[in-house]
Order: structure tokens, then C-alpha cells, then sequence
């Protein structure tokens, strides 16, 4: 039996076909990654990472998770143990990480960006540490170079109506080898249970500088930062949702919630769920009418530990797959949207694998001819986005859709070396379609499969979003930031 090197030319890729399709057609083709959650500060100030620490532990919940599991205290997670320290302990966890994701990313991430291939572990974690520290130090390892040494064309950011986007400003201004675009996400303004709802409210009425007291003035300050997202290079909205509202649309009911919640009075499960029902459609109409593509983010089960979250806030690594219905909301939803001819181009994310032919096949409803892919089902998400996940629902769309069509990947993350996911991707995909030409489930026509991938690559994301560049020069409205 022989056995292959560990992360060598051939990694994920187990034929001749496989190889071919990944080192002649999908390695070179630029990464557009249009869903992350990378901080546009860093890119706009070039920030300078002083550690590898920084780099890759500062904001990185999953591998958190990885620690904790392994019994390494918070201290050298989110604590004040220094940035050597807490890199050690991640060391002494790596090795330990074997058939998580993790193991392949962090090796991945050492030899693209670093071009080191030693193996992670306590033995070398001092050698690691300096070296990258040093390198770290070098103009070809800032926030911007990160991007651009991956061979970034489009790198897109998750932000809040309230963003000022200044920091998007100033990247677009600086004519970079890539664009820095923001994506509209109004999840503050539907999750009307949270007890910070009023006092988002009172945030986005100052940005908007209207007193926002009732349903209808709240879309209107929702159109109003549209619009200035828009002038800033925005096509893409977001929806991180449980499930899908799809309760009756009444707008006086909505209304009336609404103006309960501000003043503090008790709201109940059927009265929130027809105001995020009816907001979460006039939001769709929004984004049909301004050509932008909607994103929905369904089934994370988020901030399970009350302890933890309380002692280290929201978003920590507390998260997990939920199981909720998603199939007969969903579909009434796009359906309502639709109807009104307002259903704008849609990726739907799905959180829970079991669910994946339930949303391969429910695209496939709405995709009506007047766009390619029109509807999406979005790549392996966040608990997903491992060589299992990733092949699942590559088979999921596979078998229900077209995979052809298929927009392809994203990073999901606030890291600048996770772009490094999109490779990982593309051997992955070059090898599931290479067993099917070495099974004869496929003919062995590599230019042919070799142009579909590139589509899936890069093409496809390409064409469907059509992004813009941001303008700078205009001034959208008095009322904007």
C-alpha cells in the first residue's frame, strides 16, 4: 500500500483526472468571496498583525471550541494569558484536532501564507511562532497584502444598516487589486425578542436623523440606509434566521407589535412572527427592486450556554446545529415573494445536513428561467464546510439541481488567512468529479468539466451578483452618514 504525503500537490485529490482538474483549471482561477465576516477595519487601516496569535486565536470561535473540548482553560482562550501563550496551547491542541477541519485549515494556512510545511504540535510551536511573528512584521504580510498574496478579486464583508461603511470609504478610494464590498444585514431590526430591539431602534433613527415610531417609518429608515449601502458598491443583503417567518402579511398588525415592543410591553411568539413575517417581505420586495441577491442563513441554534455567554458574551462558540422545520415556511415565503414578482435572486444556507435534499429540491421551485442559478443552494455552512459536509451538499444539488450552476464558495469567516477555505473547496470538487469519470458515471472530457468548474470556481459568483463599484463622488441623502 502506498501512502501519500500529508498536504502535498495531490492533497483531496485521489486520480490523475482529479489532478488535472484542480492544478490546470481551478487553481488560478481569482477567489471572489462574498460572504465573510472579515473586520473592514483591518483592511482599511492595513493593519499590521504583531503575532501569528492575533492572526488566527483573536476572534476565532471554532477554534475555541477546539480548546475547551481538549480541557485548556479560558485563560488562553479569551483570557490575559500572552499571545506565546496562548498560541502554545493552541499547539499543544492541534495535534489532537485530527479529522476536524481544523488539522487540514491550520497546516493549509501555514504553507499558503507562510510556506511552512512542519506540523503543528508543542515540539514546534516556538520555531512556528517566531518565524510567523517575524514574517508578520514585513510589508507582504498586512491586512492588504493577505488579501491580494490569495489572489482576492472581490472580498465581502456582513454589516449592520447602522455601518457608517467608512472603512469600506476608504479601501474603495485606495485602488486596491480587489474591491471591499459590504453586505446589508437587518437581522437588529427583525429579532424584535431581543432586549436590545428599542434601543437599536433609537441607534437607527439617529443615523437616519427621523424619529422612528411606527412600522412604516421604520421601513423607510430600512429603504433609506439601503439606499447608501447601495451607492457603496452593496448587491448582497443577509438574513441569519432559526427559520423562515412566513405568518400572514399584515402590515396594521405589524404596526401595532411594533410600537408594543418600543414601549416595553409584553409581545407574543404568534405576534413577533407576523412582524418579522411582514417585515422579512417587504424586505425581499426591497432587495427585487434593487436587483440585489438575498441571502438566508437558516438553522443555527446560537448562545446554548447561558453561563458562558453571560461571563464572555454572544458569538463565543456556544453555537450548534438546530433542527428546526424549514421545508413548508420556507416555501411560503419565496412562494409570497413570487406571487408579488418581487423574488429576488436567493442563496439559501442550510445548517442542518439532514435538511440538505429538502432545500436542493425546494430551489428548484422557483428557478423560473429569467436568471441562471436564480435560486441557490449555498455551499457547506460554518458546522458544514468540511470535506463531508461540503461533498454532501455537492451531492444534494447534484442529484436535485444543477451543480453547473452552482455559485460556489465562501469563507465565513473574520480571519484573512481563511481564504485558504477556497482551495480546499476546489479539490474537493475537482475529486468528486473526477470518481465519477474514473467510475464511467462521467465522460472523460476534461476541457468540458474543466469549464465547469471554473464556472463553479469563479465564473458563476461572477455573473450572478454583477458587483459594482462603490460611488465615492456621490452624495445619497442628507439623512445618511
Amino acid at each position: 500500500m502506498t501512502i501519500k504525503p500529508f498536504l502535498n500537490n495531490q492533497f483531496l485529490l485521489q486520480n490523475g483526472v482529479a489532478e488535472k482538474l484542480y492544478h490546470e483549471f481551478a487553481k488560478s482561477m481569482p477567489i471572489i468571496d462574498f460572504h465573510s465576516h472579515v473586520v473592514p477595519e483591518d483592511i482599511a487601516s492595513d493593519r499590521k498583525f504583531k503575532t501569528i496569535t492575533e492572526l488566527w486565536l483573536e476572534n476565532d470561535s471554532t477554534k475555541w471550541r477546539a480548546m475547551r473540548a481538549y480541557g485548556i482553560n479560558e485563560k488562553y482562550l479569551t483570557g490575559d494569558a500572552s499571545d506565546f501563550e496562548k498560541f502554545e496551547k493552541w499547539a499543544e491542541t492541534t495535534p489532537f484536532t485530527i479529522r476536524n477541519p481544523l488539522y487540514h485549515w491550520n497546516h493549509l494556512e501555514l504553507q499558503r501564507y507562510f510556506s511552512i510545511s512542519k506540523l503543528l504540535n508543542p515540539s514546534s510551536a516556538k520555531e512556528i511562532y517566531n518565524e510567523t511573528t517575524s514574517l508578520l512584521q514585513t510589508p507582504e504580510f498586512s491586512a492588504r497584502s493577505l488579501v491580494h498574496k490569495m489572489n482576492v478579486e472581490v472580498a465581502v464583508t456582513t454589516d449592520d444598516p447602522i455601518d457608517s461603511l467608512e472603512h469600506h470609504k476608504i479601501v474603495a478610494k485606495d485602488n486596491l487589486s480587489f474591491q471591499l464590498l459590504p453586505t446589508f444585514r437587518p437581522d437588529n431590526a427583525i429579532h424584535i425578542e431581543k432586549h436590545t430591539f428599542s434601543s437599536y431602534i433609537n441607534s437607527l433613527s439617529q443615523v437616519v436623523n427621523t424619529t422612528i415610531d411606527s412600522f412604516d417609518e421604520l421601513l423607510d429608515a430600512l429603504k433609506n440606509r439601503a439606499d447608501y449601502f447601495e451607492v457603496n458598491g452593496c448587491v448582497i443583503a443577509d438574513h441569519g434566521l432559526e427559520h423562515c417567518y412566513a405568518s400572514n402579511i399584515d402590515y396594521k398588525k405589524a404596526n401595532e407589535v411594533f410600537k408594543k415592543s418600543l414601549q416595553n410591553k409584553h409581545v407574543s411568539v404568534e405576534e413577533r412572527e407576523t412582524y418579522k413575517s411582514t417585515l422579512l417581505f417587504e424586505l425581499g420586495k426591497l432587495y427585487a427592486k434593487k436587483s440585489w441577491t438575498m441571502q438566508l442563513h437558516l438553522g443555527a441554534m446560537r448562545n446554548n450556554n447561558s453561563r458562558l455567554e453571560k461571563l464572555l458574551g454572544a458569538d463565543s462558540g456556544f453555537d450548534s446545529v438546530g433542527d428546526y422545520k424549514q421545508a413548508q415556511k420556507l416555501s411560503i415565503f419565496l412562494n409570497s415573494l413570487d406571487k408579488d414578482n418581487s423574488l429576488p435572486k436567493t442563496i439559501i444556507y442550510n445548517l442542518n445536513a439532514s435538511d440538505n435534499d429538502v432545500i436542493a429540491t425546494l430551489i428548484g421551485n422557483f428557478n423560473d428561467g429569467s436568471v441562471k442559478g436564480k435560486v441557490q443552494f449555498g455551499s457547506g455552512w460554518w458546522f458544514n464546510d468540511q470535506k463531508d459536509g461540503i461533498e454532501k451538499q455537492l451531492n444534494s444539488l447534484s442529484n436535485q439541481g444543477l451543480l453547473s450552476c452552482f455559485v460556489g464558495m465562501l469563507s465565513d469567516s473574520r480571519s484573512l488567512l481563511s481564504y485558504a477555505r477556497h482551495e480546499y473547496f476546489r479539490r474537493i470538487l475537482c475529486n468528486l468529479i473526477a470518481q465519477d469519470v474514473q467510475n464511467g458515471e462521467l465522460p472523460n472530457d476534461i476541457n468540458h468539466l474543466g469549464s465547469i468548474v471554473q464556472d463553479i470556481c469563479y465564473n458563476n459568483a461572477k455573473n450572478y451578483f454583477k458587483f459594482k463599484n462603490p460611488i465615492n463622488h456621490v452624495s445619497h441623502s442628507s439623512k445618511s452618514v
